[in-house]
């Protein structure tokens, strides 16, 4: 399985609304629904930490950075990636946000996934007019004169930070001025939610093998069951597992009283610690903001005392240990009635150990499916064009069914000649290590390491 298309329509014919132009991002999955760039020290106590909340109420993903950030210092590698895989991007204009070069920084990102990846931006503008961001007028003039004053200075930077500004300050958007903060927030949300409903409704037609996966697992699901139930999502690396609870996530959690989607657990256990998934797990189910777990046993205890509350929708995106299960969702009667809590990992024995209810194995897709999603990568439609058919059937051969690795290969692959397909397909043949049968594939190409070259 893999994204061909989930950014649903943007533009908006109404001022009181906003989303960027955008083209469909074939084979791009979005691991957060909304990032919001802003300047902690206008918002961050006010119109951001309640944006933030309603945003989860709802059950949306949302990516927030809570450090204090030095002036000048570069984005770091995580928050480029949350930006990447974020399908909106929330970017709420303040006096001081231009004086942050790091919010510029983000701002340039945010321009870049708009026009690569079709993410959707969404401006506000809040307690600042929009022309003085269009136009960089008033306070964000002088922060502007700062940075050209600055002696060695990346002038070439500046003249891109003024055009992102203009550009996204162009773009239809929300104005606070005189209204009451709350009813902006729920327009926002309400815009938002309208956006990923209409959205939903093509998930079926634009992702390839998912329809009988996606009835598979509602089967495992038992939505109509008032039972507490863990289903277990496993295979390989790249074959689809995150891309497929996330849809399911979408679909079903209107029916729970909150959900939470706890992204890349293994990772964030590594760089950040399991204390900090528990905060965010709770933050989420509880919408508290203030929660702080100091170590992992009074986490767990927290979360057994708490989470019964309400009837919940979890799901534990690629877990890696056992310890991560026992202390994110160690026992049902954690829960309250009728709550799911669905794990995807890459080892099954994981789930046996952990006595889930339910495990569905996600199978590679079969070679009819492997062609389309291929096709949809390199020629921007369901069949090869006529001259690369039978060298597309090699490809497919070579990607084991993988949806990653054809999803990296179709990219590389797109707009290359003839000539060029035959010495991609020639290498593969002589090195064993770039058949590229494993989700490694995506790495490799990343890193500009064509087969061809």
């Amino acid at each position: 399985m893999a994204f061909n298309s989930l950014q649903g329509a943007s533009s908006s014919s109404s001022s009181s609304s906003s989303s960027s132009s955008s083209s469909s991002s074939f084979g791009h999955l979005w691991t957060y629904d909304v990032f919001v760039s802003f300047r902690g020290e206008d918002t961050r106590k006010n119109f951001t930490d309640h944006l933030f909340n309603a945003l989860d109420q709802k059950g949306l993903i949302t990516f927030r950075d809570d450090q204090t950030l030095e002036r000048g210092k570069p984005i770091s590698p995580e928050l480029i990636r949350a930006i990447e895989e974020s399908r909106f991007a929330v970017i709420v204009f303040s006096r001081n946000y231009a004086n942050s070069s790091w919010c510029l920084d983000e701002l340039l990102k945010i321009v870049e996934c708009m026009k690569v990846m079709g993410q959707t931006v969404l401006p506000i503008f809040y307690d600042v007019d929009p022309s003085e961001v269009r136009k960089q007028k008033g306070p964000y003039a002088k922060a502007f004169t700062e940075y050209e004053g600055i002696v060695g200075g990346d002038l070439e930077k500046v003249v891109r930070w003024r055009a992102a500004l203009t550009e996204v300050a162009n773009l239809s958007g929300w104005a606070l001025q005189d209204r009451h903060e709350s009813q902006l927030i729920q327009q926002i949300v309400r815009h938002i939610m309208s956006k990923l409903s209409n959205s939903l409704w093509s998930y079926s037609k634009e992702l390839v093998g998912i329809d009988s996966r996606l009835q598979e697992v509602d089967l495992c699901l038992g939505m109509e069951s008032e039972d507490i139930r863990f289903i277990g999502i496993c295979g390989m690396g790249g074959i689809g597992k995150t891309t497929l609870a996330r849809i399911i996530y979408d679909r079903v959690f209107t029916g729970f009283e909150v959900g939470c989607f706890v992204a890349n657990v293994k990772e964030a256990d590594a760089n950040l610690g399991i204390t900090h998934l528990q905060e965010q797990l709770l933050s989420q189910i509880l919408q508290e903001r203030s929660i702080k777990i100091w170590d992992v046993h009074r986490g767990t205890n927290v979360m057994r005392s708490r989470l019964r509350k309400k009837k919940v929708l979890i799901v534990l995106d690629d877990v890696g240990n056992l310890e991560q299960l026992e202390t994110l969702a160690g026992e049902r009667e954690w829960f309250c009635p009728g709550s799911r809590v669905i794990i995807t990992t890459r080892d099954e024995h994981l789930l046996i150990a952990h006595r889930v209810d339910e495990i569905y194995r996600v199978n590679g897709l079969n070679d009819e499916e492997s062609l389309q999603l291929l096709s949809w990568k390199t020629f921007k439609q369901n069949h090869p064009a006529e001259d690369y058919m039978e060298m597309s059937k090699q490809i497919v051969s070579y990607a084991g069914g993988v949806p990653k690795t054809l999803e990296a290969l179709g990219s590389f692959l797109s707009g290359r000649s003839v000539n060029e397909w035959r010495s991609a397909i020639k290498r593969f043949q002589e090195n064993s290590e770039q058949k590229l049968l494993s989700a490694d594939t995506s790495t490799h190409l990343s890193q500009k390491r064509y087969p061809w070259s």
